[in-house]
């Protein structure tokens, strides 16, 4: 892979966790086919883009922001994933952060399906 190769695979990546962070949904789901599969945790999946919207606000309701590190990234043909820690910011105001792992099924220049591997119990832990 080329610099410029692996620059502009970096730049997607930041775009993406950049739409996440703030948490607009909207932006977010750019990243997405219209029958994409999103499935986060071990929470069940969801399919499209108008259920995936109302799972992720769901979420995004739950916390106050998050950040994202990314750690290493992967490309395999249509396959692409990433290792990571994710710092959320807790309604309380505290701060917890998470390792995680994501893989995404790509069509085109589309996620057609989006795993998230994380254990999220921490986040809620009291």
């Amino acid at each position: 892979m080329t610099k410029t190769q692996r620059s502009k695979q970096l730049e997607w990546w930041n775009g993406l966790f950049d739409s996440v962070d703030p948490k607009d949904t909207k932006r977010f789901l750019s990243y997405l086919s219209p029958r994409s599969v999103f499935r986060f945790g071990s929470a069940p999946p969801v399919t499209g883009r108008e259920q995936i919207a109302v799972a992720v606000d769901g979420f995004f309701a739950t916390i106050n922001g998050s950040s994202h590190r990314l750690i290493n990234t992967w490309f395999e043909n249509d396959a692409i994933a990433c290792e990571g820690e994710v710092t959320y910011r807790r309604a309380d105001g505290t701060e917890i952060t998470l390792p995680f792992a994501t893989i995404f099924d790509m069509a085109g220049e589309l996620i057609s399906c989006y795993k998230i591997y994380i254990d999220i119990g921490p986040l809620y832990a009291e």
